[in-house]
């Protein structure tokens, strides 16, 4: 074959002396229909994330007019070419190709360039020769693209990784400082999470089992300050319901303004477009779910979901760990309070069973040295037993106190008995003890099937605490009552108010009110657990209103039969 020098480059010879056209005239005669033929073949990977013409073809423009640009002098713009390489694989990086798509562009290019000749005559197409150099380039661009796209998976790798370590950092950190809450914690992992990403804003929305219902704990990035706001129902139809179910899996949202999917309203006037969240944990029982936001339109790469899946696993430990850890502070508080309580306790014991068991003693030896006499001091035969008795009382107290702390029932004798007799009984014990400020309302026959032995000792309990916590002047009411299919024995009193912080605590075992502990009075703090547990061994319960204007008013509620309520035997 002969070579000629004709305007604008050298075009080859057939054998009958046609020139043929070279590669890189025939990417100049037909640059727009090569990008048209290119960009209608390549647009089923851009078109899975919706991006438009300009944004889509990017540098493959200049790329091709850089093969054309070549004649002559094969290499010389070699390096310009790799330039527009990695700046195209760049472009795609961040628009969520993978590598063999954009590979696959490379291979759509040369068929687009080659079909421009496909109907010529073979005296006109490319020398073999010209065809083999476009194809060696059109390879090499392709190796380019591999070794680029296998660096940046090594350097996001080594960002991913040390991201985690930075995580985990802050978390061990977290765990050591005992005064920082929860929320601060979270909200410097989601700032570390919003870095990791790229994005603008960051939430974790944490489950209450109770209320089977989404609670913001903390967000970082733009529009955080609506934090509280954020969360939503549950419902599948959510965004927040959608990630919960979505497993291992990340769940997205294109465009917050425009989904159909339930947005909280402040999210979705935040500024953030596109959504990414993930559960919390993937597997085990839901604790919450994360997401982050971008303030841009477009998808997540299957890179920045691996992320976030990884970075949640690495919260969702995080979360496990504060989880257990306050647990574990819970638990040393408890031992702690109950320590202090036993000790606090042993010596109350001490002191109550010194005087009953002292008198007792006093009684026996007084006998034992006068036997003679035992006739005319039964009186003083009648105060032994009557100490022993109050011993035993407490003793009694105490193991059933200590049942009920263990979550055991207390065991009932049951049988038919009126309620208003027994507080009648009751009423009548005190006024002998303390005067007649007590008062009994009870309406006739209030009868069921209960144990009078228990009820007697709750409300001689609520009695007493009356007498020692209330007023010293005013009345102090009892009042028994029956409604349906329900009985009520309540007792009133006026005096200082038990605050709500006390009363959610009041009917724990050895627990007394602040103003119990700062009066004068003594006790061991059973009474109201005892109550509670007569109420409860019943199949009733026991409530507290305590408030300036009404007074202090314990109130027990029974079943008129507390048979089906007891367990049955084994």
């Amino acid at each position: 074959m002969l070579t000629q020098e004709v305007p604008g480059g050298i075009h080859t010879l057939g054998k009958r002396g046609i020139a043929m056209a070279s590669v890189a005239e025939t990417i100049r005669r037909n640059r727009g229909e090569i990008i048209r033929r290119w960009s209608e073949q390549a647009t089923r990977a851009a078109s899975a994330r919706r991006l438009e013409g300009p944004e889509f073809e990017n540098v493959i423009p200049t790329y091709l007019a850089s093969l054309a640009d070549e004649e002559g002098a094969p290499g010389a713009l070699a390096n310009a070419r790799k330039a527009h390489i990695e700046s195209h694989v760049a472009a795609r990086l961040r628009q969520g190709f993978n590598v063999a798509e954009v590979i696959e562009e490379f291979a759509i290019l040369g068929r687009c360039i080659t079909h421009m000749w496909a109907n010529a005559s073979p005296e006109a197409r490319p020398s073999a020769q010209d065809v083999e150099r476009l194809f060696t380039e059109l390879h090499d661009a392709s190796t380019a693209v591999a070794e680029i796209f296998s660096q940046h998976l090594m350097e996001d790798e080594q960002t991913e990784k040390r991201y985690l370590r930075l995580l985990q950092q802050g978390a061990s950190e977290a765990l050591m400082e005992e005064t920082t809450s929860l929320h601060h914690h979270l909200k410097g992992a989601l700032e570390l999470i919003v870095e990791a990403m790229g994005a603008q804003s960051a939430a974790v929305l944490l489950y209450e089992v109770e209320g089977e219902r989404l609670v913001t704990a903390a967000a970082a990035g733009i529009a955080s300050e609506h934090l509280e706001n954020y969360a939503t129902s549950m419902s599948p139809a959510s965004f927040p319901g959608m990630i919960a179910a979505g497993g291992d899996e990340t769940s997205s949202v294109l465009d917050a303004e425009t989904t159909p999917l339930e947005l909280s309203p402040p999210l979705r006037q935040s500024g953030l477009r596109s959504l990414l969240g993930v559960r919390l944990p993937p597997h085990r029982a839901l604790v919450g779910i994360m997401f982050v936001g971008l303030t841009e339109v477009r998808e997540f790469t299957a890179r920045e979901k691996a992320r976030l899946l990884s970075l949640g696993q690495q919260l969702g430990v995080h979360l496990d760990n504060a989880k257990l850890y306050a647990k574990l502070r819970e638990k040393i508080e408890a031992l702690q309070a109950e320590r202090a309580l036993r000790e606090r306790f042993v010596s109350v014991l001490a002191h109550d069973l010194r005087g009953p068991l002292s008198a007792a003693k006093s009684g026996a030896q007084l006998l034992m040295r006068h036997p003679e006499r035992l006739d005319q001091r039964r009186d003083l035969a009648l105060r032994i037993d009557r100490n022993i008795e109050r011993t035993d009382q407490m003793v009694r107290d105490l193991l059933d106190a200590n049942r009920i702390q263990a979550g055991q029932r207390l065991p009932l004798r049951l049988d038919t008995c009126d309620l208003g007799g027994v507080a009648q009984e009751v009423v009548e014990e005190l006024i002998a003890l303390h005067g007649d400020r007590f008062v009994l309302h009870a309406e006739e026959r209030v009868r069921g099937v209960w144990s009078a032995e228990e009820l007697r000792r709750a409300l001689w309990n609520l009695g007493s605490n009356a007498i020692k916590y209330g007023s010293a002047t005013e009345p102090i009411t009892f009042t028994v009552t029956r409604t349906g299919d329900t009985a009520r024995a309540s007792v009133h009193n006026r005096g200082p108010v038990i605050a709500l912080t006390d009363q959610e605590q009041i009917f724990k075992p050895f627990t007394r009110t602040h103003s119990a502990q700062e009066g004068t009075s003594r006790g061991w703090g059973l009474g109201l657990t005892l109550v509670w547990g007569c109420a409860q061994a019943h199949g009733g319960s026991v409530t507290v209103q305590s408030d300036a204007a009404t007074g202090t008013t314990f109130t027990v509620t029974l079943p008129l039969d507390s048979r089906p309520y007891q367990p049955r035997e084994p």
